[in-house]
């Protein structure tokens, strides 16, 4: 018996318009089906395919938080009293509405979190009051990112 592939194989248009769209998710699907000599059916068609499979999770607006006040981006790694705490810390951390990422890792942490906070005043408050306080988190390290030099999705093509 062959074995299939755990990975959603996408042909050359899946393909193009992934890639057009994950560099503006903005673009009407009758201007993609324009570029790629397609119907807008057409497009329209294998978005709701690739959603459908579970390839395409959304989409989303982006903004920038240094401009709207929220200077400081740090990294946290998150050390647990026990691994068995994981899913108690998870939808605690949820709660603290700072933290954008979390991610359970192997390493010396147990999680690793992204967090934005206004200023150094507010990440002392979110570390101090918030997340150490939670039950299960035995110490936390953090990282300040002084600049983002890459942000980008994976590449298609």
């Amino acid at each position: 018996m062959e074995k299939k592939s755990q990975f959603l194989e996408l042909d050359n248009l899946d393909t193009q318009i992934l890639s057009i769209l994950m560099n503006d998710a903005s673009v009407p699907y009758t201007e993609i089906a324009k570029k790629l000599v397609v119907s807008g059916g057409t497009i329209h068609v294998r978005m709701k395919k690739m959603e459908e499979l579970g390839i395409i999770r959304g989409s989303n607006l982006i903004i920038n938080p240094q401009s709207i006040g929220f200077d400081i981006c740090a990294f946290l790694g998150i050390y647990l009293e026990k691994g068995s705490q994981y899913k108690t810390a998870v939808e605690q951390l949820k709660q603290v509405k700072e933290v954008v990422e979390l991610h359970y890792c192997t390493g010396q942490y147990s999680m690793f979190a992204k967090i934005i906070c206004r200023d150094t005043n507010h990440l002392r408050h979110v570390l101090n009051e918030d997340i150490q306080a939670i039950k299960g988190i035995a110490r936390t390290e953090t990282i300040i990112s002084l600049e983002e030099s890459i942000k980008r999705q994976i590449s298609l093509v």
